[in-house]
């Protein structure tokens, strides 16, 4: 399993970057666009729109379809987590049996309640799922900046073969096989970061942001235990070290998407900032936890607030005015 041909499905800011990174490693790399005309724009211009100013790897093929992969040795599927079934989808005919899928969304899908690797399982039954994630952002790849994330699969060699794949000396992936807690940890933080920007948009202070972030952790570690993931995938880079990214820059989309909120914009101005897979995965996340009765209030909150069916005074309200306990 030596992984010399990579597709990476998606040429947004996410997808443009890991091409980069895989070329970088040595990787032979065939860039999918979602359309022709957008697979024409990148070659004329060397660069993604969504990075502007950053050139992509010369040595990297840039086209549109999905046949395009069916000579990949494993596939990058880099698209937002509500599009993933439709990707996968296209997929699924030409994949050869055994070929690794890694996803590298961070979300939940709202309808089915399927995290990433089951989508594509049910989607490309001859494949090999696996799940890319941690505190990283686009840019910071793309300009070969350092940074560390987390890649698993359920075969201990399928994960350390395609950490060696695509690992640089700026771009250190470590690889694992609890899938789920991978999942759960990018899925989770986008929630709570989206909390933490709002208390910031409120300017309630770096005391309270940081109670925010910590609290949120132990709603991450409760749900995450409940379905089955380990405390050290928990506590590492995919969960601890991605809610600390999100949770702390305008950098991030979940939070700046609070931030926004936070200053009294509506729902819709705030969205124009950028896709925020935690306004997505809000409900989902708290449906899911409350199936399984998880305490989860921050969550709880944010999801009240993105539905209408509380003000942001009235969720801080109701936060604060929980009975005190124990720290668990």
């Amino acid at each position: 399993m030596k992984f010399d041909h990579i597709a990476v499905v998606g040429a947004g800011a996410w997808g443009s970057a890991l091409a980069c990174t895989a070329a970088r490693a040595g990787r032979r790399v065939t860039l999918i666009a979602r359309s022709e005309q957008a697979a024409a724009d990148i070659r004329a211009t060397g660069e993604s729109r969504h990075l502007p100013g950053m050139k992509l790897d010369p040595r990297i093929t840039v086209t549109a379809g999905a046949a395009a992969a069916a000579a990949a040795d494993a596939v990058l599927l880099v698209v937002p987590a509500q599009a993933l079934r439709f990707a996968a989808g296209s997929l699924a005919p030409v994949i050869a049996s055994g070929t690794p899928i890694v996803a590298c969304a961070k979300g939940i899908e709202r309808d089915t309640r399927a995290f990433m690797t089951e989508v594509i399982a049910a989607c490309i039954p001859q494949a090999k799922p696996a799940i890319l994630s941690g505190p990283s952002f686009a840019t910071d790849v793309a300009r070969g900046l350092p940074t560390a994330v987390t890649l698993a699969a359920r075969e201990a060699a399928v994960a350390s073969n395609l950490v060696r794949a695509l690992g640089t000396h700026t771009f250190r992936p470590y690889h694992s096989t609890d899938v789920r807690g991978v999942e759960i940890g990018g899925a989770a933080k986008n929630v709570l970061a989206i909390a933490a920007g709002i208390a910031s948009g409120r300017r309630l202070g770096a005391s309270a942001l940081a109670a925010l972030t910590t609290r949120g952790f132990a709603e991450l570690i409760r749900f995450g235990k409940a379905f089955g993931a380990r405390a050290e995938t928990l506590t590492g880079l995919s969960g601890l070290g991605d809610l600390i990214l999100t949770c702390s820059t305008r950098q991030s989309r979940n939070f700046s998407f609070g931030v926004v909120i936070g200053e009294g914009a509506s729902l819709a101005d705030a969205a124009r900032g950028g896709l925020a897979e935690g306004a997505f995965t809000a409900s989902v996340l708290v449906e899911m936890a409350k199936a399984a009765d998880i305490d989860m209030p921050i969550a709880n909150a944010v999801d009240a607030v993105l539905d209408g069916r509380l003000s942001i005074d009235e969720a801080m309200e109701a936060l604060l005015a929980r009975p005190f306990k124990a720290e668990n």
